[in-house]
């Protein structure tokens, strides 16, 4: 069956070297970039068990995300026209659903950073991070109203508050290493996170962990999670085994046998 898989960094937002993806058994891999500008590599799943494993070294930018507290949330007549598409309703972010009860949240909040802050708080404060509370199908509605979720459920929970109050935003996720915080105690180094356009640009925001971190790396952007899904099938190919790991270069070692890495992907599939 055919298979998409985006687990590498989204092109020119980080440098990769000596970067390295395999499967086994052996596959060919078409390389294409999709609507929304991402590293995709389409092959044919055959029979039995599949085994796939990036790795790479990547150079990020030291610096914590962005901040700019003046911001301004634009006029929907200001906004560019490759922008608007990030302010409509999308399959797991119903913003239109969620309109009223956005603005009888947030619709008191001061227009710009600070509304979209507004949002990322709400949703940091009252969604419990809990593993295995929701699945692949989950929205945003869902979300809300039960109030537990994953990275992604918080994402998209922002994404589709932000897009009620007329703030452009787009679904993203990637590697994030704990670098200068705490270690969490949740495995694996996946994450979601969302990105919001104010002030003439995107800014990253985080609803999860709502705090300004060093060393993200994006693989991929869209309206939600569909558009970025880590692997999809054309078919039924059950996700048996996954590990993900990011962690500061000095901190591994490198070596032909484990080189050092800021993402590594290895999944087995049947």
């Amino acid at each position: 069956m055919t298979a998409v898989l985006q687990v590498e960094p989204f092109p020119g937002s980080s440098t990769p070297r000596r970067a390295h993806l395999e499967t086994t058994p052996a596959v060919s891999m078409e390389q294409y970039i999709d609507i929304y500008g991402n590293l995709c590599r389409r092959f044919l799943l055959g029979p039995g068990r599949t085994r796939i494993r990036y790795q790479a070294e990547v150079e990020v930018d030291a610096g914590l995300d962005e901040v700019d507290r003046e911001a301004i949330q634009h006029e929907m007549i200001d906004l560019p026209s490759d922008v608007l598409h990030f302010t409509l309703p999308s399959r797991f972010c119903a913003s239109d659903t969620l309109g009223n009860t956005a603005w009888r949240l947030f619709g008191d909040a001061p227009a710009g950073w600070r509304r979209a802050q507004s949002v990322v708080d709400w949703v940091h404060d009252n969604i419990t991070f809990e593993q295995t509370s929701s699945g692949p199908l989950t929205t945003a509605t869902e979300t809300y109203l039960q109030r537990r979720g994953v990275c992604r459920d918080f994402a998209q929970l922002g994404v589709a508050f932000l897009r009620a109050l007329n703030i452009p935003a787009r679904y993203c996720f990637g590697y994030l290493p704990d670098i200068d915080v705490t270690p969490a105690p949740e495995p694996m180094d996946f994450a979601g996170w969302l990105e919001a356009f104010l002030g003439g640009r995107w800014y990253t925001f985080d609803p999860r962990n709502n705090s300004r971190r060093a060393g993200r790396v994006i693989i991929g952007r869209g309206r939600d999670a569909a558009d970025v899904a880590m692997l999809t099938t054309y078919g039924w190919a059950p996700l048996i085994a996954m590990r993900v790991t990011a962690e500061p270069i000095e901190a591994v070692p490198w070596s032909s046998a484990s080189p050092p890495v800021l993402g590594t992907f290895p999944a087995e599939s049947g």
